[in-house]
């Protein structure tokens, strides 16, 4: 696992894997709860993407999905969205995301401190669950 400083966007732009950290919420009509973070961000970027990650936390459950069609990759972070970040779902989420990304031969993956942001968790707690499972070809961006 790496960490540089920079804007996770500007990676997805250049056409890398990008993971944004989600819950495992799902409205009344179906769509994923993504109303801060990343995951609004992603949200307001994909059309079509919250409906869809709605559908498969519906069939089947808050996992790490791999999206092709949009290079994004979902991370769970919490159970519910307004929960505080669960540690134990992060680290599932770590070795989901490496299985995940190593089927799919991604190289490079760009991702936010999960867990970190809206999650209420600090990084101190999060990095050291982190390191032994994301090798160097994932990528933590802290924002400037």
């Amino acid at each position: 696992m790496r960490e540089i400083t920079g804007n996770l966007w500007d990676y997805h732009a250049k056409g890398k894997w990008v993971c944004i950290t989600t819950n495992g919420s799902v409205r009344r009509d179906g769509y994923a709860v993504m109303g801060r973070g990343v995951a609004y961000e992603a949200a307001q970027r994909f059309p079509g993407l919250q409906e869809h990650l709605g559908r498969v936390l519906t069939r089947s459950g808050n996992h790490v999905w791999p999206f092709v069609r949009w290079g994004v990759a979902t991370f769970p972070v919490k159970y519910r969205w307004m929960e505080k970040a669960d540690i134990d779902l992060i680290e599932q989420s770590a070795y989901e995301l490496e299985e995940k990304m190593s089927a799919l031969n991604a190289k490079e993956v760009y991702l936010v401190r999960p867990g970190c942001g809206n999650g209420g968790l600090q990084w101190e707690n999060v990095k050291p669950i982190l390191v032994p499972i994301l090798n160097d070809n994932f990528i933590i961006v802290e924002r400037m």
